[in-house]
């Protein structure tokens, strides 16, 4: 996922408006639009600054450490896919 669509998605979730994200960002409206909806290249600095706003952060991941980021964002612990994720063991308990 792009990180434009991350940010447009990370919004919804908040229920922020643009024009709330334009005051704590200092940018336009129209420029927030923009840039969370993908149609402009931005400079990283403007995406962090989205970003901040928005209760987030950016984090560069070395590509061999992807796989088990994901894992741990998923709430699996390290080991085989088929073992149960934290949550869902919890849920099993419930």
């Amino acid at each position: 996922m792009k990180v434009s669509e991350q940010l447009h998605l990370r919004r919804g979730q908040l229920g922020k408006t643009l024009q709330t994200i334009s005051s704590l960002t200092a940018m336009s409206v129209p420029q927030v639009s923009n840039v969370l909806s993908g149609k402009v290249d931005s400079r990283l600095s403007t995406v962090e600054a989205l970003a901040d706003a928005m209760d987030a952060s950016l984090v560069l991941i070395p590509k061999h450490l992807l796989p088990e980021v994901a894992r741990l964002l998923s709430g699996k612990t390290i080991g085989p896919d088929d073992v149960p994720s934290t949550i869902d063991r919890f849920l099993a308990r419930a």
